[in-house]
């Protein structure tokens, strides 16, 4: 078991990445059945859902857009409890099939201050997609559509997640040691 060091703290690998292409193959396939003969609009949400947002587009089957919005609501390991939108979405979704693209859903929050948001533009289906939720820390349930993997209430790194901005770029998903 190799164990990686970023900043502080000591990770294991949790999650490998073949698991994670496996996996998000099949949301992608059951995406594709699901809309087939609509064009939805997928919203990737920044900075740790990116390499989730890439993969899943590259192994969908049919058309589709993509755009980003940054929301922020953690700083190092903890949440701050408030989202900030960063960067706006400039699309119509009036009638559109929209689906969200999450990195992790822990408690909810984020997307529980940002689906209303995105519902009072009226689309036709507002869809959530998430790699990874946390059961034990949803504090504001939010209905996961498409859901890679449920997860231990731990920290975790890697694959678009972060500890304090080191970490996103690896390719698979490590959890945070206890008391290392």
């Amino acid at each position: 078991m190799s164990v990686i060091q970023v900043h502080d703290k000591q990770f294991t690998p949790y999650i490998n990445a073949d698991k994670l292409q496996a996996r998000i193959q099949e949301l992608a396939a059951a995406i594709s059945n699901d809309l087939k003969g609509e064009k939805p609009l997928f919203i990737a949400i920044l900075n740790g859902s990116f390499m989730f947002a890439a993969d899943m587009f590259k192994y969908l089957t049919i058309e589709a857009e993509i755009s980003f919005i940054k929301l922020a609501s953690y700083k190092g390991m903890k949440s701050t409890g408030n989202v900030v939108q960063a960067i706006g979405l400039d699309e119509d979704l009036f009638g559109r099939t929209v689906v969200i693209l999450e990195d992790i859903v822990d408690t909810g929050k984020t997307l529980s201050q940002f689906l209303p948001q995105l519902e009072h533009q009226q689309p036709k289906k507002l869809l959530v997609t998430s790699l990874l939720t946390k059961p034990e820390a949803m504090k504001f349930p939010i209905k996961i559509d498409y859901l890679g993997f449920s997860v231990p209430n731990k920290f975790l790194l890697g694959y678009g997640l972060d500890y304090d901005g080191l970490g996103r770029n690896l390719p698979e998903i490590y959890q945070l040691v206890e008391n290392a």
